[in-house]
């Protein structure tokens, strides 16, 4: 209904009558502020150019297309799950964040002036790429603090080398060469966005736009292990 709401295909005050019936429910204090803002929320999105909404509304409906998809594919938070192949992996880090690269190039060439060197045809390549990197980087990170034991790589490949998404961390030897492959295309998505960063003319969008490239290269540091990281000192 939200989404709907989000969309103009639902009304406003029946999306914020159904979101006030949840704010009792909600004990976390800062999550119900998070609900309860809501009503704000779209008074705003009335009053954005057009231009500007639409792009709002199509990246929020490649981002958030069905909100339970992740609840159904991860369901049982003890066990570790996987996505079925390459291509369902990169239309997951493309919905996740590649579509949001893309949305914020096109408000950037909208609403900041000389934003880019590059053409914005350039720029909406490589903010996809940099979205769908960061997105590759991300999950080491969430589940340090998360019960939600995704895993994104591909159980086509897994299968392949006769493992299963529980088996990655006891049988290093036979994961490493499928971690090495995603690896490598994390890298090179945060290779675009550091082009995509040196591109930009404003020096503040500039350093706004690197930090989660500088974010995720740690990531990788970070995780790879202690003899890859000898290997890449030398």
């Amino acid at each position: 209904m939200l989404s709907d709401g989000i969309q103009g295909q639902a009304s406003r005050d029946v999306v914020v009558n159904l979101i006030a019936s949840f704010v009792p429910l909600q004990a976390n204090k800062s999550e119900r502020q998070l609900l309860e803002s809501l009503p704000d929320c779209l008074d705003w999105l009335e009053q954005i150019e057009q231009a500007d909404l639409n792009d709002i509304r199509v990246v929020l409906e490649k981002n958030y297309p069905r909100p339970d998809a992740d609840l159904e594919r991860f369901e049982n938070p003890e066990e570790i799950r996987a996505l079925d192949t390459a291509t369902d992996l990169d239309e997951y880090t493309y919905l996740v964040a590649g579509c949001v690269g893309e949305f914020w190039t096109r408000l950037c060439f909208r609403h900041v002036r000389n934003f880019a060197s590059l053409s914005e045809d350039e720029m909406l390549a490589l903010g996809k790429r940099y979205g769908m990197g960061l997105q590759l980087s991300c999950p080491a990170r969430r589940r340090r603090r998360s019960p939600c034991r995704q895993m994104l790589l591909p159980r086509y490949e897994l299968n392949a080398a006769h493992l299963t998404a529980s088996q990655i961390l006891s049988d290093a030897r036979r994961f490493h060469p499928i971690y090495r492959t995603w690896l490598e295309k994390a890298k090179a998505g945060l290779e675009c966005g550091l082009r995509y960063t040196r591109a930009i003319e404003n020096r503040r969008v500039r350093g706004a736009t690197v930090l989660p490239a500088l974010i995720g290269a740690r990531t990788f540091l970070y995780w790879m292990p202690l003899e890859q990281q000898r290997c890449s000192r030398r």
